[in-house]
């Protein structure tokens, strides 16, 4: 992007706590204006007290899924630099027992919410000539594993949005780019994953949200295709594409943790 930092609008989703919170923290850090959009506006009122650096912060109370809602709030922000899709739920259980309700939130703030936000932007981006769409995706959209079936398609879903996305957006000077973490700690298991399990056997490979959002936060304006956390296993991932028996056969106890 041409023009100084001190001039973008960054727009963040789920900005209200875990991921979203620390990737506000380092956007402001940068001296970016932002824009932060969560359901908990007291959340955001008390994150917004305790930014520093910000050129300029904006809140606005708005549930991604609501396609109505998410269009009156990108009405009044206007011009739009940077979005960074990181609004995202999920529950882990056996296909069998997970409850409709969790299906439809999962599919409606992971998939619905991605379209609708992006939606907003693309037509100012193309016009503009710029801009950069970062969508918060997982490894789990990768390679799927067992209690996370639905989770998992969704991020499957994002990851084949992001790239069509990428490659139409690109004859237009967008940059598109999707960001895929292992798991991070954050308040996110506490829904997920409420008896703890996955957390106390996948403590110690947890990624930190600070880390995660510094490496989001520092390929704004570069067209970086993806960023994949951590490295090992991204490389687990890439084996299972091309060896999907094999890798399932060998890591079935591993996969069969949560």
């Amino acid at each position: 992007m041409e023009q100084s930092k001190k001039q973008e609008v960054v727009v963040i989703t789920g900005a209200s706590s875990g991921l979203g919170a620390e990737l506000a923290k380092e956007a402001a850090a940068q001296g970016f204006h932002l824009v932060l959009l969560a359901r908990r506006i007291e959340r955001l009122q008390k994150l917004k007290e305790e930014l520093k650096g910000a050129a300029s912060i904006r809140i606005f109370q708005a549930d991604v899924s609501d396609r109505q809602a998410i269009e009156a709030v990108f009405g009044q922000i206007g011009d739009v630099d940077v979005l960074i899709n990181n609004a995202g739920v999920g529950f882990f259980s056996w296909v069998h027992e997970t409850k409709k309700e969790e299906t439809d939130q999962m599919i409606n703030v992971n998939v619905n919410g991605v379209l609708y936000c992006s939606e907003q932007v693309i037509p100012q981006m193309m016009k503009r000539k710029k801009g950069h769409i970062i969508n918060i995706a997982s490894q789990a959209g990768k390679m799927a594993t067992p209690k996370s079936a639905v989770y998992a398609a969704t991020k499957h879903a994002v990851l084949g949005y992001t790239n069509s996305l990428r490659m139409e957006m690109g004859q237009h000077g967008v940059f598109v780019t999707a960001i895929n973490p292992g798991p991070i700690a954050t308040p996110f298991f506490d829904q997920a994953d409420p008896e703890g399990t996955y957390v106390k056997n996948a403590g110690r490979f947890m990624l930190k949200p600070a880390d995660v959002a510094r490496k989001t936060i520092s390929v704004i304006g570069r067209p970086v295709r993806e960023v994949n956390l951590p490295k090992w296993m991204s490389a687990g991932s890439l084996l299972h594409s091309l060896f999907p028996s094999a890798v399932e056969r060998l890591g079935k106890n591993a996969f069969f943790k949560k």
